[in-house]
């Protein structure tokens, strides 16, 4: 027998494609999507693509992503969230694999504009959670809308360098409800992340 020395973490190794996102490469029953549409939701329909790279621009295949958002009318599927939820099985949460070009898509609303703690106006966006090998703790992020007139005055962008915001601006397409951000794990132009 060789003895190889000490086998390092994998941390979110392949087990979190298998488990979690396993978009029918495995025999199991995905208990969330990449799509927060339910029947009753109202609202602009979207979809949210891009890809995921790690700090040499090269793609990585198997990292997950989580978002959690508000509904059309910026209200949060959960208890907190005092105010009437007129998308009664809208429940603003969905996850999805990187494919092994690194390519993400979610399939959601564009979110309403929500209150931070102090009840100032947050521009609409998507909270992201990043879940990637070698990593001993996922990292947050959020995803904001070029084409959003609230981004100016929205206290947390505002907190994040000027010329870092594009690292958190899904580019809307040209005639199409897509809008597209690729995410940097580190490196160049890397996306801003959040200490939560």
């Amino acid at each position: 027998m060789q003895d190889n020395g000490i086998t390092p973490s994998q941390t979110v190794g392949p087990f979190f494609k298998y488990g979690l996102t396993p978009n029918g490469e495995y025999v199991w029953n995905d208990a969330f999507t990449n799509s927060t549409l339910t029947p009753d939701v109202s609202g602009d329909r979207i979809r949210i693509e891009g890809r995921v790279f790690d700090g040499d621009g090269v793609a990585v295949p198997d990292c997950m992503l989580e978002i959690w958002q508000a509904d059309a009318q910026g209200r949060f599927s959960d208890p907190q969230d005092k105010r009437a939820l007129p998308n009664a099985s809208f429940r603003g949460f969905a996850r999805c694999g990187t494919d092994k070009d690194g390519s993400y898509s979610f399939e959601t609303i564009k979110p309403g504009v929500v209150p931070d703690p102090d009840g100032k106006p947050q521009a609409p966006h998507i909270l992201v959670a990043v879940f990637g090998r070698g990593m001993l703790r996922h990292l947050y992020t959020r995803i904001y809308f070029s084409d959003e007139a609230g981004n100016a005055a929205d206290p947390v962008l505002a907190l994040v360098p000027a010329d870092r915001r594009a690292t958190l601006t899904a580019v809307r397409e040209a005639g199409k409800p897509v809008y597209r951000l690729d995410l940097r794990l580190q490196g160049d132009n890397e996306t801003v992340f959040f200490d939560v």
